[in-house]
């Protein structure tokens, strides 16, 4: 049998005899098998615009939307040597402080210097305070490095250090390290949550509140996520306030088509810049123990405040001094990050959230839902830690450390001021008073000739208007319609990060723009 089989096989081969008995050649075997397969056109492909899931294609993002394509290709012509009214783009359209000239702080770059490479720890170069922190860090890693896995809730010091962090802040509440998780940023956790949050059909389809305007993050992830968004809108009259009754009237509307069943909040605001009264979020906190709704506090700019007259009021210490009532019952997810404040480490990616009376079945969900993407970066969370255990008075980096945060925070309280001033100094131009966060959001005044050449070009007015500023000054902002507006109003957001004096000629380019594009469409 293995004798005719291997004769079999030998006859099969390539050089075997023919039906006739004649010997073929590879080449004809190949070409006879070539024969028999059918002709074939390019096939469709599989993933095409009509194809792709439609909750993407839904989502959009005017931080980094069109203009922002247009700016980078402004900047390629640049280097290629076309020549164009000015000599630079300035991104104004996103709050990336070292993209903007901030320099780092000094002990939270030593400590992740550390960190990232461990023989430093030997140097005399670094300071005790700082190779303590880092020690501690890495201590906490597997293998005793940062590029190993953490849990997936966040490496357990750093978690640690969050929870100490958020009591100090808040005068002594308690936080419990447990309902804290480390996230990739602010976004992340905002996500996530929202992600575990949405559910139902039809009319029980979870809504979302949000401010209007609003952080686009809120809008892509609600469609994304096929939730439905519910727009609540500002007092742009009254500093940019939230205004309870207007949140009353949402929620009533919006129970004729979903289940509202999330509020969200951005304090101090992104991109209006108010910062909330602590009456204001004892009423908000009172509405959603009301209406039971699930409250999200965007708390990423509690560093920056500016008015004298304002200060941060966390949710999470406003809730629990409300008594048991509402500091048991109400769930509250707050959010911060590395990216903001004075520290301006956008790159790293660190944030973290402390999210409060959840049910312990939910607990362990979330933690599942964590777990799929591993863990945060762990560079990132320990640029985390850094920044909710600074130096102290005593310590050996201290001076240093504070001289460097209130200069960050100081000239940036200079530059909301010039900037709130300077707008306001240009007639159709009027921007409220910049109390916190880092950003300018003026209300523009658009004629009704620009508006309808807008149209020709299929674009709302306050993208035709920052598409020209763009093409003839080179500054690149957000038009308001990426983040929300009342009907007939339009606006766009500033950010006010550039050093002084580009700032002040970022200022003098858009008054001179404003004023020929008021004169071009009379």
């Amino acid at each position: 049998m293995q004798r005719a089989a291997a004769l079999v096989g030998r006859r099969c081969g390539p050089g075997a005899p023919g039906p006739w008995g004649r010997r073929r050649s590879s080449a004809a075997a190949g070409a006879s098998a070539l024969q028999v397969r059918p002709a074939r056109g390019r096939r469709e492909r599989i993933l095409t615009p009509e194809s792709m899931n439609p909750q993407v294609k839904a989502v959009e993002y005017a931080v980094r939307g069109p203009i922002v394509l247009k700016a980078g290709e402004i900047e390629l012509e640049l280097q290629r040597g076309i020549k164009k009214p000015f000599t630079e783009v300035i991104r104004a359209n996103i709050g990336d402080a070292q993209a903007m000239g901030q320099q780092p702080i000094t002990f939270l770059r030593q400590v992740m210097a550390l960190c990232t490479y461990p023989n430093l720890l030997d140097s005399p170069s670094f300071p005790e305070d700082a190779k303590k922190r880092a020690r501690r860090i890495l201590q906490a890693c597997g293998g005793n490095s940062l590029g190993s896995y953490s849990a997936s809730q966040g490496v357990n010091c750093i978690r640690e250090d969050v929870a100490a962090y958020v009591t100090r802040r808040d005068g002594g509440v308690p936080a419990d390290p447990d309902n804290i998780y480390l996230t990739t940023g602010a976004s992340d956790g905002i996500s996530t949550i929202l992600k575990i949050l949405v559910s139902g059909g039809g009319k029980s389809r979870t809504g979302v509140l949000i401010p209007i305007p609003q952080y686009p993050l809120y809008s892509a992830v609600i469609s994304e996520l096929d939730a439905i968004q519910v727009n609540y809108y500002l007092d742009e009259e009254n500093c940019w306030a939230l205004d309870v009754n207007e949140l009353r009237r949402a929620v009533q509307e919006a129970k004729d088509h979903c289940n509202p069943k999330v509020l969200c909040i951005i304090n101090p605001g992104n991109p209006t810049g108010q910062v909330q009264s602590r009456k204001c979020i004892e009423d908000v906190i009172h509405f959603a123990w009301e209406e039971k709704l699930f409250l999200l506090a965007d708390e990423v700019y509690q560093d920056n405040v500016y008015s004298p007259d304002c200060r941060f009021h966390s949710f999470k210490k406003v809730l629990y001094e409300m008594g048991p009532e509402y500091s048991s019952n109400v769930e509250l997810a707050s959010f911060h990050s590395t990216s903001k404040g004075y520290m301006g480490e956008c790159g790293y990616r660190g944030g973290y959230m402390e999210v409060i009376n959840l049910h312990p079945e939910i607990k362990g969900q979330l933690v599942k839902l964590l777990s799929v993407r591993l863990c945060p970066p762990v560079s990132g969370q320990a640029a985390m830690d850094i920044v909710v255990n600074p130096p102290v008075p005593g310590e050996e980096s201290y001076e240093q450390f504070h001289r460097e945060k209130e200069s960050v925070l100081g000239n940036l309280a200079a530059k909301a001021k010039l900037t709130e001033d300077l707008f306001n100094q240009v007639p159709g131009i009027h921007c409220n008073p910049l109390q916190g966060a880092m950003y300018a959001f003026p209300r523009i005044f658009i004629p009704s000739r620009a508006v309808e050449a807008a149209q020709a070009h299929e674009m709302a007015p306050d993208m035709f208007y920052c598409m020209k500023l763009l093409e003839e000054t080179g500054i690149c902002v957000v038009p308001g319609s990426g983040f929300g507006q009342r009907e007939g109003t339009y606006h766009f957001r500033m950010t006010i990060l550039p050093p002084v004096e580009k700032l002040k000629t970022v200022l003098q380019k858009v008054k001179d723009f404003h004023m020929t594009f008021l004169d071009k469409y009379a």
